[in-house]
C-alpha cells in the first residue's frame, strides 16, 4: 500500500512539473500586461485586422478540409485498397515536416508562375500575399489532425448499424449522412477544432507563401524583430486570450454534442 503511494505521488510529481511547464509561460505571458496596454492595443486597427484575419482564414481552411477531407477518413476506416498505407502515410507528412519547408514546397505550387498558381490565376485567384494564400498554408499544415480523428470516429462505429440501414433500403450515401456520419459527429466535431486551433498557430508556411496581410502570429514575428517585446508581449497576449475564449465556448457546445450523441447510439442498441 506504501509503495502504491509513493508511485502515485511520483507520478502526480511528474505531471504537476509538465503541467507547470504548460501554465507558466502562458499565464506570465497573460498577466504580465497591464489590462490598459491590452485594451489600447486591441484598438489598433492593425491588431484586430490581423486576429480577424487569422480566425476567418483558420475557419475557411478547416471547411474546405471538412468537405475533402470527411469522405477520405471514410473510405480510410471503412475499405482496405492497395496503396491504403501510402496514402495514411502522405496525410501525416505536413506533420513531420518543417513548415517553413511546407511553405516552400507550397510556393512552388501556388505561386505566380507555377501550374496551379497559373491555374487559379485564370478565375482571379491569387495565393501569394493573399487571403487564398493564408487559408492553403493553414489547410496545408492543420488537415492531417481533421482526418486522422474522423478516420479514427468512423472506425469506432459498429459497421452492423450501416448494414442494418442498408438492408432496410437504405442507399449508401444515405447511409452514410443518416447513420454513420451523426454518430461521428463528436469525432467530427473535435477533429475540426484540432484543427482549427492549429491553423491558428501557424507561421512557418503563412510567412513564406503570405506574408502580408499579415496574420496576427506574423504581425507577433514582425513586432518582435522590429519592436522587441515590449510591443509584441500584447498582441501575443490577446491572441492567446481571445483563442482561449472561443476555444473553450466550442469545447463546451462539443462536450454537450457528445452527452447528446451518447444518448442516440443508446437508443440504436
Amino acid at each position: 500500500m506504501i509503495k502504491k503511494a509513493w508511485f502515485e505521488l511520483i507520478l502526480s510529481f511528474l505531471g504537476i512539473l509538465l503541467l507547470f511547464f504548460i501554465a507558466a509561460p502562458v499565464a506570465k505571458l497573460i498577466f504580465g500586461v497591464e489590462p490598459k496596454v491590452l485594451i489600447d492595443t486591441v484598438k489598433e486597427e492593425e491588431v484586430y485586422s490581423s486576429i480577424l484575419l487569422t480566425f476567418s482564414a483558420s475557419l475557411v481552411a478547416t471547411l474546405i478540409s471538412i468537405l475533402l477531407g470527411v469522405p477520405l477518413a471514410y473510405l480510410l476506416a471503412r475499405k482496405n485498397f492497395f496503396g491504403k498505407s501510402f496514402v495514411e502515410s502522405l496525410i501525416d507528412i505536413p506533420v513531420i515536416i518543417p513548415h517553413t519547408a511546407a511553405g516552400i514546397a507550397l510556393l512552388t505550387v501556388f505561386g505566380r508562375r507555377f501550374f496551379l498558381g497559373r491555374f487559379f490565376s485564370i478565375f482571379g485567384i491569387e495565393f501569394v500575399g493573399e487571403f487564398a494564400g493564408i487559408v492553403v498554408a493553414m489547410m496545408f499544415v492543420s488537415m492531417p489532425f481533421l482526418v486522422n480523428e474522423v478516420k479514427e470516429g468512423f472506425r469506432s462505429i459498429d459497421v452492423k448499424l450501416e448494414k442494418v440501414a442498408r438492408s432496410l433500403g437504405s442507399s449508401p450515401a444515405r447511409t452514410f449522412f443518416k447513420v454513420s456520419l451523426p454518430l461521428n459527429f463528436n469525432h467530427l466535431i473535435s477533429g475540426s477544432l484540432m484543427m482549427w486551433a492549429r491553423g491558428l498557430s501557424e507561421f512557418g508556411a503563412v510567412v513564406i507563401l503570405a506574408y502580408h496581410p499579415m496574420t496576427a502570429s506574423v504581425l507577433i514575428y514582425e513586432r518582435f524583430t522590429s519592436f522587441g517585446l515590449k510591443y509584441s508581449g500584447p498582441v501575443a497576449a490577446i491572441m492567446v486570450i481571445t483563442s482561449l475564449i472561443v476555444f473553450i465556448f466550442l469545447t463546451l457546445i462539443n462536450r454537450k454534442n457528445s452527452v447528446e450523441g451518447r444518448e442516440r447510439e443508446n437508443e440504436l442498441d
